[in-house]
């Protein structure tokens, strides 16, 4: 009669351990989709203002259409897109597109001193540090998550159960990784 309490209560002891090693899991996988959720709030912002800096630029860079038509086809490519890899290609795609837009930008004075534009350009760089911040939590979140899952014993329920790393939110290009210059001043 002890021997069967005594291995009633490791048993019970185990499917404890085991029911809080599986709601870690899913509380750092829920985690990682909130984050991610982050990061495709501030990217909509940033979407939702390209428009306008661009409506705001055509009036004075007449002779650089296929400039504002390249940040345009960034934009819809970057909102298109899905998954954490493919997101930060197109990401990268944008930013440069919007460097390339600012350069431009630089041998235009009277778009420079545009109040429109001025005001855009700092709602993009308040965009672009969040943006950073919200990956930089979504990158510490994911190596958290895919920590966890790789640890014993935990690494046995995140098979059994299928429970996938995540992938970084990494840009690749050296150069990419330079905030874009929105400085019209």
């Amino acid at each position: 009669m002890g021997g069967l309490l005594i291995l009633l209560i490791v048993v019970v002891v185990l499917a404890l351990i085991a029911i809080g090693i599986f709601n870690n899991l899913v509380l750092l996988r829920k985690r990682c989709d909130s984050s991610w959720a982050q990061i495709d709030v501030q990217l909509k912002r940033r979407y939702d203002l390209i428009p306008n800096l661009v409506e705001t630029a055509k009036g004075y860079l007449k002779h650089e259409r296929e400039v504002l038509e390249n940040v345009t086809k960034a934009r819809q490519q970057a909102i298109d897109v899905t998954g954490v890899k493919e997101q930060a290609k197109a990401e990268n795609m944008l930013t440069s597109t919007l460097r390339t837009l600012f350069a431009v930008a630089e041998n235009y004075p009277d778009l420079k001193a545009n109040q429109n534009m001025l005001a855009l350009q700092e709602e993009l760089a308040s965009t672009e540090n969040k943006i950073s911040f919200a990956r930089q939590n979504y990158n510490d979140v994911a190596l958290d998550y895919n920590t966890r899952i790789a640890q014993v014993p935990a690494n046995i329920f995140a098979t059994a159960f299928n429970f996938k790393p995540r992938d970084f939110f990494e840009l690749e290009d050296v150069a990419e990784k330079k905030a874009p210059k929105v400085s019209f001043t």
